[in-house]
């Protein structure tokens, strides 16, 4: 079954598609098996057997006897919900260009709003990029800039403003570093984006671009003090935006305009994420990002095989133990960090 070629193309025809779960089991199965050859999970036999009423498969090892379905080492492990529900919310996140929320999830799906934020951060872990390849190798040019994330002072109560705001507008916020890699030729700029654990100084951000980007490379920034001193191993050179936002082939235009994405998703979209889960909503948009130019269900076949492997459990997402009892209070964009 090639369902690049003949499966949906837009959301309409994922819903009717995905709707038969023998489709669905058929297509976890040649994703997970693509020898068509299923192996126990528990003693790795070949010698397994199907349950059709069920859609399970069975250990015919004497030792093991063990059941188990498609599910199993996927992020949907444990779940009671159906892959019909599944493949339609992992349409849903990778398509939606400014993301989808976990009540707008839970209406179209009729699912808790509790189950539904669950589900979101089992599917952006999937969407979590692979590469630890360095930018810049080919000579392409490379942009560096950083943003905060966090709500503005002319928003919150008088009182709680004199409590939060003990400096500049960058204090209480989250800090994101940004690295973008042009286009060049055939291929689409792309980004590299990660939470910074504290206030960066210019060694923790000459860190990072050391860390990530190929020495040599052309580096282009803005006139922060903190990349002074980048031309000891790359070319660089900076923007000054109190004069100008371009000079020639100069300027961080292009990862300013993904911060502008990643900004409505957060603003519009998910109103106020927890700090501890800001990475994986990097995660979410960056895959958007990179991949712009396949289509919904390009995307959609891309994502999937990266569910196999990973997996992540509810306490872990709260970071609670099992006598918390946050672990009966509904899980929302913004719990507490």
């Amino acid at each position: 079954m090639n369902t690049e070629i003949h499966g949906p193309r837009s959301l309409l025809e994922a819903v009717r598609y995905y709707s038969d779960l023998d489709v669905c089991h058929a297509y976890m199965a040649k994703l997970k098996w693509p020898t068509g050859i299923v192996i126990c999970p528990k003693c790795r036999s070949a010698n397994v057997g199907f349950i059709q009423s069920r859609r399970m498969y069975q250990c015919k090892a004497s030792d093991c006897r063990k059941q188990f379905s498609v599910k199993v080492g996927t992020i949907f492990e444990d779940s009671p919900l159906g892959l019909d529900k599944w493949f339609v919310a992992v349409w849903c996140i990778t398509n939606a260009k400014n993301g989808i929320s976990s009540c707008e999830l839970a209406r179209a799906l009729k699912v808790t709003q509790k189950s539904a934020w669950f589900m979101l951060h089992r599917v952006r872990l999937a969407m979590k990029t692979k590469t630890f390849a360095k930018m810049g190798r080919s000579g392409v040019p490379v942009e560096a800039d950083e943003t905060f994330i966090g709500g503005l002072a002319k928003f919150m109560h008088a009182k709680r403003r004199v409590e939060k705001i003990t400096g500049g507008g960058q204090v209480g916020k989250a800090v994101v570093m940004g690295l973008l890699e042009r286009h060049c030729g055939q291929k689409h700029s792309t980004v590299k984006a990660m939470v910074l654990d504290r206030h960066p100084t210019a060694s923790d951000i000459r860190e990072v671009i050391h860390k990530h980007v190929a020495l040599g490379s052309h580096v282009f920034t803005d006139d922060n003090g903190a990349y002074r001193g980048l031309e000891t191993d790359f070319e660089h050179q900076l923007i000054n935006h109190a004069e100008r936002y371009v000079d020639g082939m100069i300027h961080t235009n292009g990862i300013e305009n993904f911060w502008s994405l990643l900004k409505r998703a957060l603003k519009g979209t998910y109103i106020r994420p927890s700090p501890q889960h800001l990475f994986r909503y990097l995660d979410e948009q960056i895959l958007r990002f990179d991949e712009r130019e396949r289509n919904d269900a390009g995307r959609f076949h891309f994502v999937m095989p990266n569910v196999i492997g990973r997996r992540i459990m509810y306490k872990e997402l709260i970071g609670a133990s099992e006598s918390d009892p946050r672990n009966d209070a509904a899980g929302k964009e913004n719990l507490p960090a």
